[in-house]
C-alpha cells in the first residue's frame, strides 16, 4: 500500500509525541493506520441556512468511519450576507472566501490529512471551500447542506427568512 500523508505524523519512533497528542484527541492506537479524513464544517448558529448541519456532520463522520477512515471535524468561519448587508459588516463578507480557503489548506497541511469532506452552505463559504480543494492535492468531497427552508407563520402562512420579509417590508 502506498504511504499516506498522515504517516508523517503517525509512523516511527520520532513521531511518538505526535501519536501521544493524537491519542489525547481520542484516536485509539489501533486506529493510527487508518486514513485521517478532515471534515471542514462551516456550521454556525449565526447563519439560518446552517440549521441542520450538525446532523449532517454526524452522518458524514459515520460515513468516514464506515469507509475505513478516521474523521476529525474542524470549523471554519462563516458570514451570512443577509445579516451583514446594509451596514459596515458587508465589507467583511467577500474576504471570508479567501480566509476559508487559507484555513482549510492550513489545517489539512499542518495535520497531514489524507482527505477532506467539505460541509458547506452559503455563497462565500462554498467557493472558499472549492478554492481550498483546488489548492490541495488530496481527495476532497463537497457536501452542501441544501437550500434554506422556509418557515410557517400563523394560520399556516408561508414565510421565508429573506424574500418574504423584504416583500412584506416593501408593502409598508
Amino acid at each position: 500500500m502506498a504511504p499516506k500523508r498522515s504517516d508523517v505524523i503517525t509512523q516511527g519512533f520520532e513521531r511518538t509525541p505526535h501519536r501521544a497528542l493524537l491519542k489525547g484527541t481520542g484516536v485509539p492506537g489501533e486506529q493510527m493506520d487508518k486514513p485521517f479524513i478532515g471534515i471542514a464544517s462551516s456550521f454556525t448558529d449565526l447563519i439560518p441556512g446552517h440549521i441542520g448541519m450538525r446532523d449532517l456532520e454526524r452522518f458524514i463522520e459515520k460515513g468516514v468511519h464506515t469507509g475505513g477512515g478516521f474523521s476529525f471535524i474542524f470549523g471554519i468561519p462563516g458570514v451570512c450576507d443577509g445579516i451583514a448587508m446594509g451596514h459596515r459588516g458587508m465589507h467583511y463578507s467577500l474576504p471570508t472566501r479567501e480566509l476559508i480557503a487559507d484555513m482549510i489548506e492550513s489545517v489539512a497541511e499542518a495535520h497531514r490529512l489524507d482527505g477532506l469532506v467539505l460541509l458547506t452552505n452559503c455563497d462565500k463559504i462554498t467557493p472558499g471551500m472549492l478554492m481550498a480543494a483546488a489548492r490541495l492535492d488530496i481527495p476532497c468531497i463537497v457536501v452542501t447542506a441544501g437550500p434554506m427552508m422556509t418557515g410557517r407563520g400563523a394560520e399556516g402562512r408561508r414565510y421565508s427568512f429573506v424574500s418574504d420579509t423584504f416583500e412584506a417590508m416593501a408593502q409598508y
